[in-house]
């Protein structure tokens, strides 16, 4: 029998990547057009913003399923240390 696909959140990764793609195509248009600096300023750290999103998002999957799934059930210190670890990687 497979064992499920741990990777709950793959999916949603790949299409905030995938508009990413897409609004990175679009800001080198826009440098094609000789738009403002300003505009594609506004518009790098909006992709910037997605793809740190999107990171965030598979390391906390990460954690929450894989990670979890490797160490199994753990006593409540241990267990204490595990969610406090996935708290503090939210800051990434």
């Amino acid at each position: 029998m497979e064992k499920p696909d741990p990777h709950h959140h793959h999916d949603a990764v790949a299409k905030r990547l995938k508009r990413a793609e897409g609004h990175l195509r679009s800001i080198l248009a826009m440098m094609e057009e000789h738009r403002p600096c300003l505009e594609l300023a506004q518009q790098l750290h909006a992709v910037e913003r997605a793809i740190s999103q999107a990171k965030k998002v598979l390391i906390q999957d990460h954690i929450d399923h894989c990670l979890q799934d490797a160490v199994g059930e753990l006593d409540a210190d241990r267990q204490r240390a595990i969610d406090e670890f996935k708290e503090i990687t939210k800051y990434l």
